[in-house]
């Protein structure tokens, strides 16, 4: 069992790691080498450009003027400078309210710690009920939680009347953001300027017509029942080959300008390369005239394939990008059932053209249950059998387990810095290593159940990995962590004497849980902000691939907000503080370091570094606010079912309110706030188009709009345009290829 020594020991081996990272980063971003690796933001946007130097070589890679050495931190003042409603026009309404995530948990937990050491702790350490337990092992960290103080004792009271008060609190702030993200999102969206998404709708299931192709049925419909509003349409081809043959020339087309690069560095000596996988195997050949052979082959395949696809009417899926005159239009398009059989003619709001998953539009609709099914059952599976691994770990991760397993290294394992650090660090770093893989298995599973943005896919990754966090990473570890015995009762006992068994077994976890802070909340985040695989990877491009200044820029790698797999970590440490609040408060200002420590270093990247794939305008807010409950609710009941072996029948019926009220109060903000998230108001679009015809009424919208939504293969290609129907015409009567033909049987 750790100590408040052992803890003391990882925190100050944590700060240390901590700080070297940001003495690292602080040095290396004044380096004018390095410094597209971390401003890369402003170069895209064309406000930065290459450092200029004196006329010493030096100069160009290391940053000679000293003065600037002595200012090292202050790129968090800076991170801190930019104003809010900038920093959005900067990066966007999606990276500003990510880092309010943050910011949000410091505004719960600063007022929250205050109150549990004013009260908790005091109540806690002076109850001296595990001083009283004979042959007891405990350490004073135990002596500060609410396993130190008596069976029956009247100082549970002061437990009750706190998480009464942090609940309140909690939902206070949770309804502020929530309110506060409603309303940047709906100004977001009526202050921007036209975007093709505004005026675009999704359709999918276009149901089959034996006399109209894909694209004259779409053609036919709208113009039928929206003939005062439909614009134009882009049907969708299956180019996913095409797509994988441009990716695998590119590929190739680099390695081409890495040998002609070194060849052009040495021209004795011609490159040769292996025809086998990767270069590893076959026979050797000169590697310029293998690849521009290969290049050559590929272009003659993707030549034909782009033909197929556009010769091809199999080649057309029955999806279609919808465009209307208007933001009214498409709003009503969008929110409105199109036909009597709900099943055909589905509509939403189309996605920004960059956060189109492209692959996905191509799977049929009437796939999409079984995928998801089999999704849903493949997640099962999943948190199931990743277990069994981490109850493996976890119960290895102690001195007894080492010492059972490798009896050799008792000796060594007994030296007091040894054992401080096994028990304070490496059941932290255990668990970290199994879950890098996890958050790439969840996207693509999430592939695989067809959605079709990349917002939506990142919010559906973040669903099961916020599940798996939940199952395996806090259960899993509470459990198993605290006796591997104890896993078969869990799985066997009733869902009633779930709450006890886990309520029991928390406060014994309180440090196994400030050490995985340390590692992922303290050494990670700091590790994250020094880019070392960013910047190893953008010198290995700038030497061998480099040739122009454009090249250069392809070179850099700014990355963007992980939503998938950051966001439920954020909603970890909000169960994590949430839960231990009333049990065990020292862990409390490690979660403060945590939100701080990442509010600062975000902020930073995404003024900086970041750029963001798409723009879904903080669609995600409500899936941050539901787990917010989840987590509310979870500590509601594991205080509960701790309470209940405490002999503190009379607090029962306080404690069973708690989750009813939060429950209550999820149910009151969904119908407050979520449809600003779901749908777009007619009046505000009323309102914004009203606008822009006053003050732009020569805008072409046929023109703006024309290849928005082609496939990217196609762009600046020959793709054959469907008919638009000019603003003008007045469409008394669509003439169709049926009617033509119902005409001509007469």
């Amino acid at each position: 069992m750790a100590n408040l020594e052992d803890i003391i020991y990882s925190a100050a081996t944590y700060l240390l790691t901590t700080f070297a990272f940001l003495l690292a980063f602080a040095i290396l971003r004044l380096q004018p080498i390095n410094d597209r690796v971390y401003f890369p933001k402003w170069y895209l946007k064309g406000i930065r450009a290459s450092p200029t130097h004196s006329r010493a070589i030096i100069s160009k890679f290391v940053n000679m003027d000293f003065k600037t050495y002595i200012r090292l931190l202050s790129w968090m003042l800076a991170a801190l400078r930019m104003p809010e409603p900038e920093l959005i026009d900067h990066a966007g309404l999606d990276s500003v309210v990510y880092i309010r995530i943050y910011l949000m948990g410091l505004k719960i937990f600063v007022p929250i710690t205050l109150l549990a050491f004013a009260v908790l702790v005091p109540v806690n350490w002076t109850a001296g009920a595990l001083e009283q337990i004979k042959d007891l092992t405990f350490s004073d960290i135990d002596k500060l939680s609410i396993s130190n103080i008596p069976p029956g004792s009247r100082r549970f009271w002061a437990h009750v009347a706190m998480s009464y008060v942090f609940t309140f609190w909690t939902l206070y702030v949770i309804y502020k953001e929530y309110k506060t993200t409603a309303i940047l999102r709906l100004q977001f969206l009526a202050s921007e300027s036209h975007r093709p998404d505004h005026f675009t709708v999704l359709v999918r299931n276009i149901p089959p017509d034996p006399d109209e192709s894909v694209t004259e049925h779409v053609e036919h419909f709208f113009c039928v029942n929206h003939p005062d509003h439909y614009l134009t349409h882009q049907v969708v081809y299956n180019a996913n080959k095409l797509a994988n043959l441009v990716a695998k020339k590119k590929s190739l087309q680099n390695w081409l300008t890495y040998y002609q690069n070194k060849y052009e560095r040495n021209p004795l000596s011609r490159p040769t390369t292996k025809t086998g996988f990767w270069g590893l195997w076959g026979t050797r050949v000169d590697a310029i005239d293998f690849y521009t052979v290969e290049i050559g082959k590929l272009n003659e395949e993707e030549d034909k394939e782009r033909e197929r696809v556009i010769s091809d009417p199999n080649a057309i899926v029955p999806v279609a990008f919808v465009s209307f005159k208007s933001r009214w239009g498409a709003a009503v398009c969008a929110q409105t059932q199109q036909t009597s059989n709900p099943t055909i003619w589905l509509t939403e709001r189309a996605p920004e053209p960059r956060d189109v998953y492209w692959d996905n539009l191509a799977i049929p609709y009437v796939e999409l249950t079984i995928r998801r099914l089999l999704m849903a059952l493949g997640l099962f599976f999943l948190i199931f059998f990743f277990m069994i691994p981490i109850a493996i770990v976890q119960s290895m991760a102690s001195i007894q387990g080492i010492e059972k397993v490798l009896p050799f290294l008792k000796p060594l394992i007994e030296i007091e810095s040894v054992k401080s650090l096994i028990q304070g660090i490496l059941p932290g770093i255990a668990l970290k290593i199994f879950l890098i893989v996890l958050p790439i298995i969840l996207m693509i599973m999430s592939k695989i159940e067809g959605f079709t943005s990349l917002s939506s896919l990142d919010r559906r990754s973040a669903a099961k990995y916020h599940l798996f966090l939940l199952v395996n990473v806090f259960v899993g570890s509470i459990i198993t962590g605290t006796a591997m015995d104890q896993l078969k009762t869990f799985l066997n006992q009733s869902a009633t004497e779930i709450p006890k068994t886990i309520g029991v077994s928390i406060p014994l976890k309180a440090t196994f849980f400030i050490t995985y802070i340390m590692v992922d909340g303290w050494a990670a985040i700091a590790a994250e902000i020094l880019r070392l695989v960013p910047l190893i990877k953008f010198h290995l491009k700038n030497t061998f691939l480099v040739k122009t200044e454009q090249d250069r820029d392809q070179a850099m790698d700014p990355g963007g907000v992980d939503f998938a797999a950051s966001e439920p970590r954020i909603q970890f440490y909000f169960l994590l503080g949430i839960v231990y609040a009333a049990v065990t408060p020292l862990l409390l200002p490690f979660i403060i370091v945590f939100f701080s420590f990442s509010y600062v270093v975000f902020r930073h990247q995404i003024i900086n570094v970041y750029n963001q794939k798409y723009e879904s305008g903080a669609a995600f807010w409500p899936d941050v606010h539901q787990r917010l409950i989840i987590g509310l609710v979870i500590s509601q009941l594991l205080l509960l079912g701790l309470m209940s072996t405490k002999d503190a029948e009379e607090l029962m019926p306080l404690l069973v309110t708690l989750p009813i009220l939060t429950i209550w109060f999820h149910v009151f903000c969904k119908g407050r706030f979520e449809s600003a998230f779901v749908k777009f108001p007619l009046q505000d679009a009323m309102v914004r188009d009203t606008l822009e015809r006053a003050t732009n009424p020569n805008l072409n919208l046929k023109l703006y709009l024309h290849d928005a939504y082609v496939h990217p293969v196609f762009k600046g290609g020959e793709l054959e345009r469907t008919h638009i129907i000019n603003e003008e015409e007045a469409i008394m009567l669509v003439t169709t290829r049926r009617n033509a033909q119902k005409s001509h049987s007469k």
